[in-house]
């Protein structure tokens, strides 16, 4: 597939989210679309409550605008919800019938007094889809840190995940790369942010990158 010019697209996001993609252009209505990095900032919603948002890789190869959601948190995350403050975060890849390519997820807690993070932690952890013939996605890297976990002014955190796929849409296992980024700060007065980035060697039409926290 031959590919044309490189363009910039910028994509910014209402109701409390922002987006930036930059993208490569490719031939009128192709199937597969070259690499692209995109990037979500969400703010942390209240309690019991969560904030997403997506991105689809539309017919022309291009980001299209991002949609943000507002809306209860999930139960998973009511039945993990112990003493101090939580946090989740979730970062993913869809293909075009919705079956979920590659992910990363986070969980944050940390407790609070007197103006300062007493304690705090985040555990991150990576889902892939597999192909019944042993084929498909795989984890290839992974790396986390929180830069304090005591006595902390506040704690920013950090989660990297790499996957690549090899199978039935491309056997020799160099055309597709997902690699995902995802970033939480926790602060003293008990609030927090999340932030997102996602970088694909190649996309396709259809794809489309969820993300949020709760």
């Amino acid at each position: 597939m031959s590919i044309a010019a490189v363009s910039a697209v910028s994509l910014v996001a209402f109701l409390g989210g922002t987006t930036v993609a930059t993208a490569q252009e490719s031939d009128p209505a192709p199937k597969s679309c070259d690499g692209v990095r995109l990037t979500g900032e969400l703010p942390v919603p209240a309690p019991g409550q969560a904030v997403s948002g997506q991105i689809t890789i539309g017919a022309d190869c291009k980001p299209e605008p991002v949609s943000v959601q507002h809306g209860p948190a999930s139960e998973r995350s009511a039945r993990t919800a112990t003493a101090g403050h939580q946090l989740r975060g979730w970062n993913e890849m869809y293909d075009c019938c919705n079956i979920r390519m590659t992910g990363l997820y986070t969980a944050s807690s940390w407790d609070t007094a007197n103006g300062r993070v007493t304690t705090a932690g985040t555990t991150a952890t990576q889902e892939w889809n597999r192909e019944p013939w042993d084929a498909g996605w795989s984890l290839t890297s992974q790396t986390a840190k929180d830069d304090c976990v005591t006595d902390c002014a506040e704690v920013n955190s950090e989660a990297h995940a790499d996957f690549a796929y090899q199978g039935v849409f491309d056997p020799t296992g160099d055309w597709y790369d997902n690699t995902h980024h995802s970033y939480v700060q926790l602060k003293a007065d008990g609030t927090a942010s999340c932030r997102f980035d996602v970088e694909l060697r190649h996309t396709f039409v259809g794809w489309n990158w969820r993300y949020g926290c709760e």
